[in-house]
Order: structure tokens, then C-alpha cells, then sequence
């Protein structure tokens, strides 16, 4: 009856009908009983059949009898006189005298019992060792390592079964137009429906060959061969429990979806791109050592400017009253001014440029003014002897810092445009250094090697933090506008991002290209991040940095932008934000610069 507790009846009927139980009223019930019932004294409850019975004299007497330990009957007589009956007792099935070998020892069991003893004194018989009592211990989860599991025949998973579009004569609705045609040319391989274009014939004896039938028999051995199999338990877990609960990308906008505009004139892949601090010009460096001046709303190229080695980086001056350009070649940083702003801010770098170089702080590293090919003005270049793969100027437009990866001591370089100095900040070398940055707001210079990002206070001329990062080469990074905030991209296509307060530690690792990150960055005013790689994309994160110091940041991925085609292994080589609208940049290999909206 145990199973019925939690219901309302307790069984069946024979026509299969509920019988509901029955209502026994509540404690205040059965208080009113106990003094209104005068028969309640004697009234048991019948579970069986959910129902009260009032016990008679006779069953009360049955009762009492039991508790004193006597008969339940009075008229039991358990002492009652032995009555001898005329019939006779059969004891067995003869009345044949008993031999008389009945009456002495037997001498076969007298022999048997001289050898049982004589197997005891030898040691032959040994006696029984009692039994274990004590529990004996057991694996609750059984995952015994020593226990030799069975080993069954795990069958390798079906190849999918074709359907009409491989048929030789598919209906006609799965044969494509000339426009799905030319879409599916278009498409990336993953986002292709089929890896083939479904044809007509007439016969099965014109079909030709398949051309990728090696290829995907060979694809096929190598998943049979080399793909371990392996029975697993299903658990029964709700899947949307282990998606994280995100606000829809819909919810996150404004963020770039479409191209709007394509730079095209570089005869080479395009390395670097730079956008001026009002947002109205782009520079572009390119390996056809040149440098693009474009107008970014019209893609009109404004200028271009010659140089003799391959254009490695270009930075443009974030101060809006001095628009110089900064680009690095083959040990060499030209500083440019690029004439795209008022006559007053053309006099200021013009005042900039003819600043006394002659004292130097630094033998090796020289500074020189160049007249310009054109003969519109002057440039200023300064040698440094190194080839510089990261340019980063300071908020206020004076200080430029220049990396470079080899390992020596002027690797790390510090350039003051006002004064016409250079500034060498370590005297031993920091290992192999990828990119350099400065923080926003605070006296803290940033410096990224392989493995590691050291945070150096330049007031207090020391280093106060040392990150740490799970990647083998790390390849850009990004300081966040608030200036608490860090991403790291790596060859090993991971992006890292860091709270600067929290740990020395990643707060989150992403890995969602399958190529080489080549790029990162912060946009100044909106929550937006992006990641550019040698896959040939573009991906764009919401990434909303709370005040509350005890909210963690939001991280939630809004679009995937397929922006360039990868070209000998090479994809999105550089990829910017612009300063005051919800836009990217982004340069590749395919010899193109493309802007998103």
C-alpha cells in the first residue's frame, strides 16, 4: 500500500475503477472523538481497507489474552490427559526380527574413520577458517583503473546516404539558376549546401568523373584511421542549461554588418592602416612600398608617397592640430606631414620639423630633415637602426614609441617629436618584443614579448606587473579606453582579455578563428571590440566594461564578417576602428582595404 501515499485512493476496483480514500478529518476531529465517541476506546483503523472497526467484547478478550502471553481461546486446554487408541503404530515396513549386525560396530565405518583421522594428523584435512565478518570495501563509482574492462566492437558511423541532388537526373527544383550558381562561387566552402553543382543528364553513361572523389575517399580513410571511437554514456541534461543566458546581438546594436566602401590601388598586400583622429582620412602601407592617403566616405585616393623598402607600419598622430603620419621601413621611421588639414596646424609641423636635431641622446639613432619628392615640404626621418614592427603614439601627440622583435637593448625605443630626441628606456634586453603601447590616462608603458606583458610606471622608471599569458606568441594588443582593461591576440588563434585589477591572469580566453589573429582592437567610444585573422575574417565582440567594480565585463560575440580572401596562407593583415563612428577598417592580402558599416 506503500505505493499509493502520495495519492488519492488506495486501489483498484474489479471493474478497474479508482476507490478514493476515504476523509479522516484533521487532528481537531480527532480530538472531538477521543471525548464524544464513547466507543472510541476500542475503534482501530483498518489501513487495508480504509475503514474504521469498533472491536466487540469477544475481540477485546482475544486482545488481552495475547498481551498476557496466553491463549487466544479460552477453550484451549494445552495439558489435556493422553487418551492410548487400539490401533497400531506402524513404525516400519516389517515386523521382521533386526540382524544382529544392527547391534555391533560396523567395520567398514571403523576404517573410514581411521583414515578420516589419519588425513586430520597429516594435515591433509585442515579446518575450515571462519568467515570474514567485518564489510568488506567497495569503489561506490567503480572506476577500478586495475579492473580489465570488455572490450567490444565499436562500429565506424555511417557515411550520409545520398539524395536527389546527386542523382544523375535530380527533379528540377534542386538544379540551380545562374544567379545560385554564381552565389555558390562566391560562398566560402563551410557555407556551401553541397560541395558540388547538382547537373543533369541524360543517360548515367554521360556522366563524367568526379574530380574530388580521391580527395574525399582519402578524407574518409584518415577519419576511419586515425579518429579513436569510443562508447559514451548520454546524459540526460538539458542543453539550454549549458548555453550561458546572453542578451540577442539584435539588442547590442549599432555594430558593422555590411561593406560600404573598398579602397583599391595597392599593387601588394596591404600590412598596416592607420585612420586620422577626426575620422575623415585613412593611410594604408602596402609591400609595393607605397603609402595611401584615402578619403574615407569616397575612397578617393588624396595622395601617395614613395619610398624605397616595404612599408612595415604607419600610425597617424592622434593630436588633431598635428597631422603627421608616422611610418616605418627598413630601419627607418619617416615622420610625413600629410597636408590634409588648415594652414594654421600646416605652420605647427612645419615649426615641429625645423626643430634643432643636433643634440642627441643617442649616438646611434639620428634625426634628419628630408625635402619632400614632390617639393611640397620637408619630412622628418630618424634612423634607428632596427626594423620597427610596431608604431604607437602617445594621446597628446608628442611621444612615439617604436618596437622592434629583436632581442637587444635599443629593441624598445621612445621618440620625442617637439624635441628631436630618442629615448632608449631598458638597458638590457626584454626578449623578443611584439608590440609596445601606452595607457590612455596614467604614466604606464606597456610591453608585450612572446609569452609575457610587462606594465612599466615611467614616473617611477620600474616595472609594477607582469602578466601572464597561455599563448605561444602573442601578436597584438589592445588597451580598453578606461584604461583598466587589455586584449592580447596570438598566432596560436587565441584572443586573452585582462582585467588589470583583478589577476595577472586572463579573466577570458576565446578561440574562435582557426587561423593565425593577427590584429585586435578597442573602439574609443562604443563597447566594441574586434579581431581580425589569417582566415580571411572579421570578428566583432559587444564588450561592456560596468562600473560596478563587482560586475564582471560582458563579453557577447555579434558578427562575423568574412572581409577578405586568404592569399598563400595570409588573410586580414591589420584591421581599425573609426574614432567616432560604429566602424571597421580592415586590410589583407588580397591587395584591398575594405570599410564595414
Amino acid at each position: 500500500l506503500e505505493w499509493y501515499d502520495e495519492e488519492d485512493h488506495i486501489g483498484y476496483s474489479v471493474t478497474g475503477e479508482k476507490i478514493l480514500r476515504k476523509d479522516r478529518g484533521d487532528a481537531l476531529d480527532e480530538f472531538l472523538s477521543r471525548t464524544d465517541d464513547k466507543d472510541r476506546w476500542r475503534t482501530i483503523y483498518d489501513k487495508l481497507n480504509d475503514e474504521k472497526i469498533v472491536l466487540s467484547k469477544e475481540e477485546m478478550d482475544i486482545v488481552h489474552r495475547i498481551r498476557q502471553g496466553k491463549f487466544p481461546d479460552r477453550g484451549f486446554d494445552p495439558y489435556k490427559d493422553y487418551t492410548p487408541t487400539s490401533q497400531p503404530i506402524i513404525e516400519s515396513l516389517h515386523n521382521a526380527t533386526a540382524p544382529k549386525r544392527s547391534f555391533i560396530p560396523s567395520k567398514h565405518e571403523e576404517k573410514m574413520v581411521a583414515r578420516i583421522v589419519r588425513a586430520i594428523r597429516n594435515g591433509w584435512i585442515r579446518k575450515a577458517e571462519p568467515e570474514d565478518t567485518k564489510p568488506k570495501p567497495y569503489l561506490i563509482w567503480d572506476t577500478d583503473s586495475s579492473k580489465s574492462l570488455p572490450q567490444h566492437h565499436i562500429p565506424a558511423p555511417k557515411m550520409k546516404l545520398p539524395g536527389h541532388a546527386e542523382s544523375y537526373n535530380p527533379p528540377p527544383e534542386y538544379l540551380p539558376t545562374e544567379e545560385e550558381k554564381a552565389k555558390w562561387a562566391l560562398d566560402a566552402p563551410e557555407d556551401r549546401p553541397y560541395d558540388f553543382i547538382p547537373m543533369k543528364f541524360d543517360s548515367l553513361r554521360e556522366v563524367s568523373g568526379y574530380d574530388n572523389f580521391v580527395k574525399e575517399r582519402f578524407e574518409r580513410c584518415l577519419d576511419l584511421y586515425l579518429c579513436p571511437r569510443a562508447r559514451k554514456k548520454r546524459l540526460n541534461i538539458d542543453p539550454e542549461s549549458l548555453v550561458p543566458k546572453l542578451p540577442s546581438p539584435d539588442t547590442l546594436k549599432p555594430f558593422p554588418t555590411e561593406c560600404l566602401v573598398t579602397y583599391e590601388g595597392h599593387q601588394e598586400k596591404v600590412r598596416t592602416i592607420s585612420i586620422s583622429p577626426d575620422g575623415q582620412w585613412l593611410a594604408s602601407g602596402s609591400d609595393d612600398k607605397s603609402v595611401y592617403i584615402w578619403e574615407v566616405l569616397t575612397g578617393r585616393c588624396k595622395h601617395k608617397y614613395e619610398f624605397d623598402e616595404v612599408i612595415d607600419v604607419v600610425a597617424w598622430n592622434p593630436n588633431p592640430e598635428t597631422p603627421i603620419l608616422a611610418i616605418a621601413t627598413y630601419e627607418k621611421i619617416t615622420l610625413v606631414h600629410t597636408t590634409t588639414a588648415s594652414a594654421e596646424q600646416h605652420a605647427t609641423v612645419a615649426n615641429l620639423f625645423s626643430t634643432d636635431c643636433g643634440d642627441q641622446e643617442q649616438v646611434k639613432i639620428k634625426w634628419r630633415r628630408e625635402e619632400e619628392k614632390s617639393g611640397t615640404g620637408y619630412r622628418m626621418v630618424i634612423d634607428v637602426k632596427k626594423r620597427m614592427k610596431s608604431l604607437v603614439w602617445h594621446v597628446k601627440g608628442d611621444y612615439l614609441a617604436a618596437a622592434s622583435t629583436d632581442s637587444t637593448s635599443i629593441s624598445v625605443q621612445i621618440h620625442r617629436v617637439s624635441k628631436g630626441k630618442t629615448h632608449i628606456p631598458f638597458s638590457k634586453s626584454k626578449g623578443y618584443v611584439q608590440k609596445v603601447a601606452f595607457h590612455p590616462d596614467k604614466p604606464l608603458f606597456f610591453v608585450a614579448t612572446k609569452r609575457h606583458i610587462r606594465i612599466y610606471n615611467l614616473t617611477k622608471q620600474a616595472m609594477i606587473k607582469k602578466l601572464q599569458c597561455p599563448a605561444k606568441w602573442i601578436s597584438s594588443l589592445s588597451i580598453h579606453p578606461s584604461g583598466d582593461h587589455l586584449i592580447v591576440g596570438s598566432y596560436d588563434c587565441r584572443v586573452c582579455w585582462y582585467d588589470l585589477d583583478l589577476s595577472d591572469r586572463p579573466y577570458k580566453s576565446m578561440k574562435y578563428h582557426e587561423k593565425a589573429v593577427r590584429q585586435v582592437g578597442f573602439h574609443q567610444r562604443y563597447p566594441l571590440f574586434a579581431s581580425a585573422s589569417d582566415d580571411g575574417k572579421v570578428l566583432l565582440f559587444h564588450g561592456k566594461v560596468f562600473e560596478d567594480l563587482l560586475t564582471n565585463p560582458m563579453i557577447v560575440p555579434v558578427k562575423v564578417i568574412s572581409a577578405h580572401k586568404p592569399v598563400q596562407g595570409l588573410g586580414v593583415l591589420d584591421c581599425a576602428f573609426h574614432p567616432t563612428q560604429p566602424w571597421v577598417f580592415s586590410s589583407g592580402a588580397d591587395k584591398t582595404i575594405k570599410l564595414f558599416c
